[in-house]
C-alpha cells in the first residue's frame, strides 16, 4: 500500500500516521525477533490502511504472514504464540469483524492472564481499524472502542496523529499485555482517501514510547473543556483554532481510553468549568457517558453548565453519504456545541 511521506521546507521529517505505524513495528523487528506481524493482506500488499507498508520487503513471509479469512485462527494463533513468549502483532482488518472472533478476543486474550493468577503473560498486539466517513456503510464504519474498553484486561489505544500512533505502537508492543491498538482510517493519510492534513507531521526517526494512560492537551484554553479521541481531535483542534480570540477551547485528546486518563480530565474541567464530549462512537452506554461519571462521581460542582456530547446517535451508521455525515460528528456540530454550552 502506498502511502504518502513528506519533508517540511526546514527539514523536519513528517510522516504520514501510516507510515509511522509501519516505521514503529519495523523498528521494534529489528530489535527484537520475537515480534512478528500476521493478518489479511500485511504482507505484500502492505495491509489495506497501509499499516504494514515495507514490511514484507525487509523481513519476508517468515515474519509478515498473512493469513486466511479466518479471525478466529489467526488471533487465535497469535494467542499461543504470545503465551508461548512471542510478541505477535495481528491485524484485524475491520474492528466491525470483531463479532466472528470475540471468543478469542475477550474468553482467552483478555483472561489468560487473570486465570492463570498472573502466571501467563499475553504480550499482544491486536491492530484493527475503525471509524466512518466513507461510505462503507454499517458493517465496515464502527468505532467500538468503547465495547473493548469495558471489558477488564485489555488495553485500549486510539492514536489521533502520526507522533503519538508510533510511540503508541512502540510502547504496545513492548507491553506484557493484550493492547488493542485502534486507528482510524481518516487519520491514516491515504492518498485514496478524503485529504487531511493533520494526518502528516512531524515523527523522530529514532525509536520512543508514548504512555499508555496518558492524555495530552493538543490545544491550550481556559473557557470549555473538549474531550475526544481519534480523528475527531483533528475536528476538535480546527473548531479551536477557528474559534481562537472568541472562545479559549482546550482540546484533550485522550490517546487511550483504558486505561482511562482520569486525572487529565479532572485537571483540565477544574480550570474552564465547561465540557464538550466529542466521540464518533455510539453516545448510549459508551465513552461519553464513562466522562461525565468521572466529574459527576469526584465533584458535579466542578460544572458550570450542562455537558454537551457530539457522538453518533445509537443508529447503523448509514452507506448514504449525505447520511452518514448528518450522523457523524462534525466540526459544525463540535462548535454549535460549544456554543450552547458556553450560553448555558
Amino acid at each position: 500500500m502506498t502511502t504518502i511521506t513528506l519533508e517540511s521546507e526546514s527539514g523536519t521529517r513528517r510522516l504520514t500516521t501510516a507510515k509511522a505505524i509501519s516505521e514503529a513495528i519495523a523498528q521494534e523487528m529489528r530489535a527484537n525477533q520475537e515480534v512478528f506481524v500476521m493478518g489479511e493482506d500485511v504482507g505484500a500488499y502492505g495491509g489495506i490502511f497501509g499499516s504494514t507498508g515495507g514490511l514484507f520487503d525487509e523481513f519476508g513471509a517468515s515474519r509478515i504472514i498473512d493469513t486466511p479469512i479466518s479471525e478466529t485462527g489467526f488471533i487465535g494463533a497469535g494467542i499461543g504464540a504470545a503465551v508461548e513468549g512471542m510478541r505477535p502483532i495481528v491485524e484485524l482488518m475491520f474492528v466491525d469483524f470483531f463479532g466472528v472472533c470475540m471468543d478469542q478476543i475477550y474468553n482467552h486474550m483478555a483472561k489468560i492472564h487473570y486465570e492463570s493468577g498472573g502466571n501467563v503473560k499475553v504480550p499482544m498486539v491486536l491492530m484493527m481499524a475503525a471509524g466512518g466517513g466513507y461510505s462503507d456503510a454499517a458493517q465496515h464504519s464502527q468505532c467500538l472502542w468503547a465495547t473493548f474498553a469495558h471489558m477488564p484486561g485489555l488495553k485500549v489505544v486510539v492514536p489521533s496523529n502520526p507522533y503519538d500512533a508510533k510511540g503508541l505502537m512502540i510502547s504496545a508492543i513492548r507491553d506484557d499485555n493484550p493492547v488493542l491498538f485502534m486507528f482510524h482510517k481518516g487519520v491514516m493519510g491515504l492518498p485514496w482517501m478524503a485529504k487531511n492534513p493533520r494526518s502528516i507531521g512531524p515523527v523522530p526517526e529514532d525509536a520512543y514510547t508514548v504512555p499508555i494512560g496518558k492524555a495530552a492537551v493538543a490545544h491550550t484554553g481556559s473557557d470549555v473543556t473538549v474531550v475526544s479521541i481519534s480523528l475527531s481531535v483533528q475536528h476538535c483542534l480546527d473548531v479551536a483554532e477557528a474559534l481562537e480570540g472568541k472562545i479559549s477551547v482546550e482540546v484533550l485528546d485522550l490517546r487511550t481510553i483504558a486505561p482511562l486518563d482520569r486525572d487529565a480530565i479532572l485537571a483540565s474541567i477544574s480550570k474552564t468549568g465547561r465540557l464538550v464530549i466529542v466521540d464518533e462512537d455510539y453516545q448510549s452506554f459508551g465513552l461519553s457517558g464513562e466522562i461525565v461519571a468521572t466529574i459527576t462521581d469526584k465533584d458535579p460542582r466542578l460544572l458550570k453548565a450542562p455537558v454537551q456530547r457530539v457522538c453518533h446517535p445509537d443508529v447503523p451508521i448509514p452507506y448514504s453519504r449525505v447520511l452518514e455525515y448528518s450522523a457523524l460528528p462534525t466540526r459544525e456540530k463540535i462548535q454549535a456545541a460549544i456554543h450552547a454550552v458556553m450560553k448555558a
